[in-house]
């Protein structure tokens, strides 16, 4: 506290004088910047106090030195103790300048002064101190002027104080040597002239330089054990080399460095200075990386390039030394990031030394026969695709440097020959599109050879860099190479001076048009997103010409060209600044806004709200379509819909304050009229309130989740950007320092009251949600910007709420319990904590309220947990104890304000005895709920090493039951197979709390043990607590079976390790390094427990231990566990081991599987990977199953984290992925254990086959790899010979695999070799089959390298035309001359995959063979013996998939109609194989085809419905026929009229199926929308029971409680059939359908609420084709709509066009749901103990409130347009006289409920219920309608009975009580009326 002492003198000082006020100022600036935290308000602090001390040093410098000396002085103290911020020394460095112009002199002796005590005689510099040497000699002048006189004792301060710190080792975390040696480094950097005469003079040297030397060795050989630090010492030693007077000198000392590590023991000599070699007990080869990374970073280019005497040619450092270790470096396992840093560093030097060294050369370096270029090249292709995070940037560095050089080089040599280029071109094309390390040489090419030339030889590009864009990792390779081809295209056609942009865009057009369309128009949303995002705003910059190209390829009005439309809008807009839309823009663009697709809404809102400039206001019409998009999006289930909307809104809320606020300034906003800013500035304030009110209004407990979130989140957006509350932790998204200006502007108008009482009770309601999400993020926004105290009313009322919560036993409540005791904490100050109901002994005598309010949750807990000990069941079920540790572990690890105090010296023992009573009370918790599941209770329970079996616990918890109820043991309950309630109790409350207590415990060690603690204080936590807790940990993880529990435990003991290790105290280290210790002990001791007894948490022990270490260290721990569990699990198992007993060995392989899984170690395993899976193979082959089971496990764990997060679906040739080589290039020596596996496998067996239990996993593991472009020497060669031998495996499994491992080990050039070869290799004739397994194998290999890989075209085919002659030449294999259906199956295949190879001779015969198989299978007859072949049918349904896919490839009449014959036949093999096929959408291609099989299922569908064979097969018959007819056309159309008769009985058959049978969900399905279908086809006049039926069906099939198929097969069949139903029933002569026509828009309604979002969608497509004109086609103008439009939509179809009809308004009522309001408010009033289980709503989706209010304005509405007299009046009479007198009754008693104080009592926990705030909204709407209902009907509602009132004194009592209501936050404010913003019926569906 130096600074604040001085600032306090130095105002006593200047107060006597004139410049009291001005000093002040700047002092208080300062002494706020000292008293931040945060960065941003320090920052500003300095800011003020920097233009404070402009205007004070005109007075300082009339004042003489003695007046200035105590300013300097003061400022000069605060600049000491920010050394640990550059930035803001540097401010205070120019406040002191500033200050001290003309006093340079006494600035001069006042740094000295201050300096001086730094570096004190003979002792060692703290770290403080060492960061002020650092920062002063890096920024100050001065302090450099200091140092440079004294450099002596600078150097022998810090020559001591590095001897200590290597001798002393502190913390792991601990700066200290860092600190030591940057010190160093720095002061060879600022002072080389001074250092200079001390290493290189004889007369000048200086022994604290020789023995600093000799410590920055000892630190570089690893002495220090922190990489880092190494790292820089290695730095400091290239400093000082940089040192010496003469490059030779220098040189010659580097060398010597380089040459250290083979000399020995002795003396080196480094310029004057000789010191002793270092010893290195073990030497890990990092001095290499250290001395090479450190002068390619720091050391001159004179010195690099200089040559070398001692060396017989012309040598340089650089080339001839460096290098070599730069090679060397790049093949070490480990630091993976540094080697190929000094990799990509020696290419960048090498490129600024190039003069000096062709002079010292007089030769090029890179020329093409020489080895420095082979090493190169080499280098970085084997190392291109390296995983390791950082790797990848450098090997791309590197190849842009390689380039480079070899560029300048042959330019300034003239050689024209430059054949580097088109080796690396060809190198690149050869390799596969998934291997993002080919894209990178790409981009560096691309400037060398010119586009033309890399599009001519990589054709396929433009298709590859389109599946790229679908692929995150893809991506931004693809999108650079995309830019460098372009702007090369641009440079080469400017450089020809021809041409305009129009002509530029057209030569654009050519290669990369249908590129960018194709990926704008991609229903995949990645591709479409990252073309839009990445690619075509930054082409519009370059060719804005191209814009007019991609709007005519967008015009249509399909889903994919509104998407696409948009884009393009939204980038034109980012690259223009402005968009100006007129008219049927702004038509085209409200239609996406309410489209369907997610994707195109969000882009449509993006295109709305987003703007280059922040201050350009939003238009009028732009804020129209807000106001109507924003309330019909609210309820979207899509997580990243809301963010981004949220995101889009936060973006319009910006525009709309920052133009505001430009208005208030009085400047006109960018785009606007000054004459407009009144009417801008009104609108801006009166969106923001409507936006407010809408969010506030959409937090009602009656909403459901998804609105709930998603007004929480705009309400964030509107809080963030409209208040001017201050977030210091945030960087962006501060207030704007005139935002009060804004906000009193508004508040004038009566707008933006953020704070008000109905919002503070709507997000209190929140505090009580079920989910965690709405919870916290309330919670988040009262804390942060709310005011900071609630009214002590309701603080007393939410403190009983959470009292009451945390008693609850459901998790969710006492969790909301425990988030309230944190806000109360948080929003409430001393005087309300008096009025608390605290424990007797917190309030009164503690002086902090965070303490106090601990107190009393301790209290709290520790009664609970005497209650437990007294009787667990009534506790478990009315006072468990994890609400209540839930609560302390927020209130103690989650509020600043706690943490702050646990800081403060005069609290320090209040803390340290709560906490230490803390851990013991968690102890005695532990100990007594894991001993109550083993029947042993209280803190002595037997501390055993193995969980309780599930039937002991069962049993132990019977007992405790027995016990509660009081009853015997002997007393025999009924069996049943699930739980009971009370064991349900007893488990949650025993585990959750459980997990509570690590979480705790983890916590508070993190917190309490990352700060450093002051001199002489002690720790809040002492070493017995943490050793408690410790052992609370144990016992959890040894003893806990629940997953969650042990899960949620690790993550605490995580984080108590990691605090422990990172301490420097040795006995914390000490406590995780002893339980390592004994757990490796008790894992390889003797087992007396059953395997099903072994413990969950007993694996995630080692792994928390050993994630705690810091990832920057060596990781000792990790390294002695996998050794030893390596040891442990390849121990013989004994002769005599038991099967039902734990094995060491198995035991050891599960916890490396869990290490192996586990998240936090990341890299680090990989450096052991392959002796674990060098066991895991072994694993395999044990005798013992639990062995092979751990195994399995391992080798799966291994293979993910060896291959990182698989992202595709396809087995065996995934579409991304690591490369063999690269894989083999990684872990070089796990290929030759890979391949040791193989050879085994492939090899000759003696005695006949023989089982390999681990080839399959190393296939598999093969497999999953992509194949590389290396030569046949390469590594992954190795590989063909066993694979290929694999193919005559007899196990069929093996020869499958082996095939698909054969395609990553094969590249792409040398595929058409092996294809031949392996040809060549099939028999010619039956006679010379040696095995059919072999040619099986051969075969699945052909087709394995055959098969299309996604993203690639493949072959050609002319070149698999000699593949084919040999193929056509072994025709046989497909006759029946060869006797496995298999092989002619897998023959067939093959052939298949050549298609346009083949001679037509060749065609035609395999068409007769299989013409010929299939006609066989036609009865003929009774065969004489059928002979039984296995894989007949497999043979056969190939067959058939090669007879449909020439039919679609071919489109011939001939052979279409084979296909239809195909499903004549009565093999169900082969009907099954043709309608899978269908199915399978291959058949798209070809609409001939479609059609004719379309017409065939429907001709035959009589019959099949009629035989009833097989429901599998009429499921897949009914599925086939829906897919044919998914579209309708005027094909479709003529195919059913001719089938009119047949149709009808169908339709009977099918309504008959989905009425009286039960065929199962899925074939009910099918059946449902093939009626469908069928009715949409022949739907006539007298058909109306069909229709009637068909209705019916639909209602069934549409009610909650029906499964999501049937409620999908509703909605689908109303958008087939439905919309015609209703639409031909508007017509005069179909009036009879009318009622139908009602019921089927009520399904619709009902399915548009569905809680399914496919079937939502699917009724949102029923209502999108009523929207339309009825003589549009479908495909070209439908758009199809979101579901809440569609709702609307639905609704204003009603008042349009059936409003006049009786049973419109009885339909509409049906959704207004009776609630029994008293009934709720009584159960609320009596305040019932909670039950465990809540039962959950059949559709959690439905919000029948909003609903309710979006029906009134349509009901009120029907009655209005009622004449006198119609049947409509007479229902709603009806309605009326049923109804009224119960509305009124509710209205009063809700009047006299809540006038009454009573209803304080549990007014808070009303606030937070559903079904009450349902209930109310509601009876509102119901209230609402009534009056008008009275109003209309006049006089015929007068005599309703039990209704005695007018309708205006019914409005008066609906006033008052919506009144009383919106006081407690159960309703809006009266004169709201509803939902604010929710969009009229008429407006909505417009």
């Amino acid at each position: 506290m130096g600074a604040e002492r001085e600032a306090r003198a130095c105002a006593a000082f200047y107060g006597a004088l004139g410049m009291a006020e001005p000093v002040l100022s700047c002092l208080r600036c300062l002494r706020q910047f000292a008293g931040s935290t945060a960065k941003r308000c320090k920052d500003k602090h300095l800011e003020e106090a920097l233009l404070l001390s402009r205007a004070l040093s005109e007075g300082l410098r009339a004042l003489g030195e003695a007046e200035a000396r105590p300013l300097l002085r003061c400022i000069l103290a605060f600049q000491m103790e920010a050394t640990g911020s550059s930035s803001s020394f540097q401010k205070l460095e120019q406040i002191v300048t500033q200050l001290a112009v003309g006093k340079e002199a006494l600035l001069s002796q006042e740094v000295g002064a201050l300096l001086a005590g730094l570096v004190p005689q003979g002792e060692v510099l703290s770290p403080g101190d060492l960061q002020s040497v650092c920062m002063f000699m890096e920024e100050s002048s001065l302090g450099r002027q200091h140092w440079r006189q004294n450099l002596a004792p600078l150097l022998q301060g810090l020559a001591t104080t590095l001897h200590w710190v290597l001798q002393r080792q502190p913390a792991p975390g601990s700066t200290w040597g860092y600190l030591a040696v940057k010190a160093c480094l720095q002061l060879f950097q600022a002072l080389p002239k001074d250092v200079a005469p001390l290493a290189w003079s004889t007369e000048g040297k200086s022994e604290a330089l020789q023995s600093l030397l000799g410590l920055l060795l000892e630190v570089a050989w690893g002495k220090a054990p922190n990489k880092d630090v190494r790292l820089l010492a290695g730095t400091a030693l290239s400093m000082l080399v940089n040192t010496a007077p003469q490059p030779e000198r220098g040189a010659s000392a580097a060398l010597t460095l380089f040459q250290l590590p083979s000399q020995g023991e002795g003396e080196l000599k480094f310029g004057e200075l000789a010191v002793e070699v270092p010893r290195v007990l073990e030497p890990d080869g990092l001095e290499k990386l250290v001395l090479t990374r450190g002068l390619l970073t720091c050391c001159k280019t004179d010195i690099l390039s200089c040559q070398l005497e001692s060396f017989a040619h012309r040598a340089c450092l650089l080339l001839d030394v460096v290098f070599p270790a730069v090679c060397a470096l790049t093949k070490e396992q480990d630091c993976h990031y540094y080697c190929f840093q000094v990799c990509a560093l020696w290419l960048q030097r090498l490129r600024e030394s190039l003069p000096a060294v062709w002079r010292l050369t007089g030769t090029r370096v890179l020329a093409q026969d020489t080895q420095l270029l082979q090493q190169l090249t080499q280098l970085v292709w084997d190392n291109a695709e390296t995983p390791v995070e950082g790797v990848s940037e450098f090997i791309h560095s590197s190849f842009r440097l390689l380039l480079e050089i070899y560029h300048l080089e042959c330019q300034h040599f003239q050689d024209k020959e430059r054949p580097l280029y088109q080796q690396m071109l060809q190198k690149v094309v050869s390799m596969p599109w998934q291997i993002k390390a080919r894209y990178v040489p790409l981009c560096a090419i691309v400037p060398y050879v010119g586009s033309q030339q890399v599009l001519d030889a990589y054709p396929d590009l433009p298709q590859h860099l389109l599946s790229c864009l679908s692929t995150n990792h893809l991506c931004p390779a693809a999108t650079e190479v995309y830019k460098a081809l372009v702007r090369q295209q641009c440079a080469e056609r400017q450089d020809g001076q021809r041409g305009t942009e129009a002509a530029l865009a057209e030569r654009w057009a050519l290669r990369w048009l249908p590129l960018l369309s194709q990926a704008l128009r991609s229903p995949l949303p990645i591709l479409q997103s990252n073309a839009a995002n990445h690619l075509l705003a930054w082409t519009l910059r370059q060719l804005p010409a191209a814009q007019a190209l991609l709007a005519a390829q967008f015009s249509g009005r399909d889903t994919a060209s509104l998407r696409a439309w948009v884009s393009l809008l939204k980038a034109q807009k980012s690259v223009a600044g402005t968009l100006p839309l007129r008219s049927e823009a702004l038509e085209r663009l409200s239609c996406c806004l309410g489209a369907r697709e997610e994707g195109v809404r969000l882009a449509a809102l993006g295109l709305l709200c987003c703007s280059p400039s922040t201050n350009r206001p939003l238009s009028g019409s732009e804020v129209q379509l807000l106001r109507e998009f924003l309330p019909l999006n609210l309820n979207c289930d899509s997580s990243s819909f809301r963010q981004l909307l949220q995101a889009a809104v936060r973006k319009a809320l910006v525009r709309l304050r920052d133009s505001s606020l430009a208005q208030l300034r009085g400047k006109a906003a960018q785009g606007a009229e000054p004459s407009e800013g009144a009417g801008q500035l009104a609108q801006a304030i009166g969106f923001v309130e409507w936006l407010l009110q809408l969010s506030i209004a959409s937090l009602s407990p009656g909403s459901n989740y998804q609105r709930k979130k998603t007004a929480l989140l705009l309400l964030a957006a509107v809080l963030e950007t409209c208040t001017d509350t201050w977030s210091p932790e945030r960087k962006k998204g501060q207030p704007p320092r005139t935002m009060a200006t804004l906000l009193s502007y508004a508040r004038q108008s009566g707008c933006w009251d953020f704070f008000s009482q109905p919002n503070l009770l709507a997000l209190l309601s929140c505090l009580q949600d079920s989910t965690n999400e709405i919870r916290d993020l309330a919670s988040e926004l009262l804390v942060r910007y709310f005011p900071a105290t609630f009214p002590e009313p309701i603080t007393l009322a939410l403190f009983q709420l959470a009292q009451d919560a945390l008693g609850s036993p459901r998790v969710q409540e006492a969790e909301a319990g425990a988030l309230l005791m944190k806000t109360i904490l948080q929003k409430s100050d001393s005087s309300t904590m008096k009025s608390l109901a605290l424990e007797a002994e917190a309030a009164p005598t503690l002086p902090n309220r965070g303490l106090c309010f601990a107190q009393h949750l301790l209290h709290v807990l520790q009664a609970q947990y005497a209650a437990a000990c007294r009787d667990l069941l009534q506790a478990a079920a009315t006072a468990p104890m994890h609400g209540a540790i839930a609560a302390l572990r927020r209130c103690l690890l989650q509020v600043p304000e706690v943490a702050a105090s646990m800081q403060a010296a005069e609290l320090a023992q209040s803390w340290q005895d709560l906490l230490t009573r803390l851990v013991t009370t968690a102890r005695d918790i532990t100990s007594f709920l894991l001993g109550t599941l083993q029947s042993q209770q209280g803190p002595g329970a037997d501390d055993q090493a193995a969980a309780p079996s599930f039937a002991d616990m069962g049993n132990a918890i019977g007992s405790l039951i027995m016990l509660g109820k009081g009853r015997r043991q002997e007393e025999e309950e009924e069996d049943s197979v699930l739980l009971s309630e009370e064991h349900s109790l007893i488990l949650t409350c025993c585990w959750v709390s459980v997990k509570e207590i690590g979480l705790l415990l983890g916590g508070l060690a993190e917190l309490l043990l990352a700060p450093a603690l002051p001199a002489g204080s002690e720790p809040l936590l002492p070493l017995p607590a943490l050793q408690t807790a410790a052992r609370v940990f144990q016992e959890i993880l040894l003893r806990c079976r629940h997953w969650g529990a042990v899960e949620g435990c690790s993550m605490g003991f995580t984080k108590f390790c990691a605090a422990l290790l990172n301490q420097a105290d040795a006995e914390l280290q000490a406590i995780p390094q002893t339980m390592l210790e004994q757990g490796l002990e008790a894992l390889s001791g003797p087992r007396s427990s059953s395997i099903t007894r072994r413990a969950a948490g007993f694996p995630m022990l080692f792994l928390c231990i050993v994630s705690g270490e810091a990832p920057t260290q060596a990781r000792p721990l990790l390294t002695r566990c996998i050794q030893t569990l390596l040891a442990l699990a390849t121990t013989a198992l004994p002769q005599d081991w038991d099967q039902t007993l734990d094995l060491p060995q198995v035991c050891a392989c599960h916890v490396l599987q869990t290490l192996v899984r586990g998240a936090g170690l990341g890299g680090a395993l990989l450096r052991h990977a392959t002796p674990m899976v060098a066991l895991a193979l072994q694993g395999l082959g044990s005798p013992c199953w639990a062995m092979r089971n751990a195994a399995i496990q391992l080798f799966s764990a291994l293979t993910s984290r060896l291959l990182g997060q698989q992202r595709s679906r396809g087995e065996g040739c995934p579409a991304e992925g690591v490369s063999l080589q690269a894989f083999l290039g990684q872990h070089p020596q796990l290929g030759d254990v890979l391949l040791g596996e193989l050879g085994a496998a492939a090899g000759p067996a003696l005695g006949g086959p023989r089982l390999h239990p681990a080839l399959h996993a190393v296939l598999t593991l093969l497999a999953q790899l992509q194949p590389s472009a290396d030569g046949p020497g390469s590594r992954s060669a190795r590989f063909l010979g066993p694979l290929l031998g694999l193919a005559g495996s007899p196990i069929y499994a093996v020869r499958a695999m082996a095939a698909k491992a054969l395609v990553p080990v094969v590249p792409p050039p040398r595929r058409r070799g092996l294809l031949l070869q392996l040809a060549r290799q099939l028999p010619a004739a039956p006679g010379r089959v040696r095995s059919h397994n072999a040619v099986h194998g051969c075969l699945l290999q052909i087709r394995a390298l055959l098969a299309p890989t996604p993203g690639t075209s493949g072959l050609s085919a002319e070149a698999l035309r000699p593949v084919a002659l040999q193929l056509e030449a072994r025709g046989w294999l497909l006759t029946p001359a060869q006797r496995c259906p298999l092989v002619r199956a897998t023959f067939l295949q093959v052939l298949a995959l050549l298609p346009t190879s083949l001679s037509p001779g060749f065609t035609q015969s395999i068409r007769d063979t299989i013409s010929t198989e299939l006609d066989s299978l036609l009865p003929r007859g009774k065969p004489a013996c059928a002979e039984l072949q296995v894989g007949l049918a497999i043979l056969h349904q190939a067959m058939a998939h090669f007879v449909c896919s020439e039919a679609a490839r071919l489109a011939d009449g001939e052979r279409i109609g084979a296909v239809c014959s195909l499903l004549q036949q009565p093999n169900p093999d082969v009907q099954l194989a043709v309608l899978s096929w269908v199915t399978s959408g291959e058949g798209g291609t070809c609409e001939e085809l479609e059609n004719t099989l379309g017409l065939t299922l429907l001709e035959s569908l009589r019959s099949v419905l009629q035989e009833r064979r097989d429901k599998e097969f009429l499921r897949l018959y009914l599925e086939a026929l829906l897919h044919l007819y998914r579209e309708p056309s005027s094909s479709s159309r003529e195919a059913f009229h001719k089938l009119q008769g047949s149709s009808a009985a169908c339709l009977e058959m099918l309504l008959h199926m989905a009425e009286a049978e039960c065929p199962g969900p899925d074939l009910l399905f099918q059946a449902v929308c093939a009626a469908s279908l069928l009715l949409a086809h022949r739907f006539e006049d007298e058909d109306s029971a069909l229709v009637e039926r068909w209705c019916t069906v639909l209602e069934a099939c549409s009610r909650s409680a029906s499964s999501e198929v049937l409620r999908l097969a509703a909605a689908r069949s109303l958008q087939m059939a439905g919309a015609d139903v209703v639409q031909r029933s508007l017509r005069a002569a179909c009036s009879s359908l009318v009622p139908v026509a009602l019921r089927l828009i009520n399904v619709g309604i009902h399915l548009l609420q569905d809680e399914e979002r496919e079937v939502r969608h699917e009724a949102s497509g029923f209502a999108s084709l009523l929207r339309r004109d009825p003589g549009e086609l479908l495909q070209d103008s439908c758009i199809f709509v979101q579901d809440n439009v569609g709702l609307l939509s639905l609704l204003q179809l009603l008042l349009t066009e059936f409003g006049e009809h009786s049973k419109t308004f009885d339909l509409l009522l049906q959704h207004l749901p009776v609630l029994d309001l008293r009934g709720i408010v009584e159960e609320l009033e009596a305040n019932k103990a909670t039950n465990l289980y809540k039962e959950d709503e059949p559709n959690v989706f439905a919000e029948p409130a909003i609903l309710a209010r979006q029906l009134l304005p349509v009901l009120l509405q029907l009655l209005e347009k009622a004449p006198t007299g119609s049947p409509l009046r007479a229902s709603a009479l009806r309605w009326l006289v049923a109804a009224g007198p119960g509305v009124l009754r509710d209205l009063r008693y809700c009047e006299h409920c809540w006038s009454q104080e009573a209803a304080a009592r549990w007014g808070m926990k009303a606030l937070g219920c559903a079904k009450l705030h349902m209930a109310v909204a509601v009876l509102l709407v119901r209230a609402r309608l009534v009056a008008r209902a009275l109003q209309v009907l006049g006089e015929c509602a007068a005599a309703v009975p039990g209704l005695s009132c007018s309708a205006q004194e019914l409005e008066q009592e609906l006033t008052l009580v919506q009144g009383l209501l919106a006081q407690h936050g159960l309703a809006p404010l009266p004169s709201h009326g509803g939902v604010p913003g929710e969009p009229e019926p008429l407006s909505g569906a417009a």
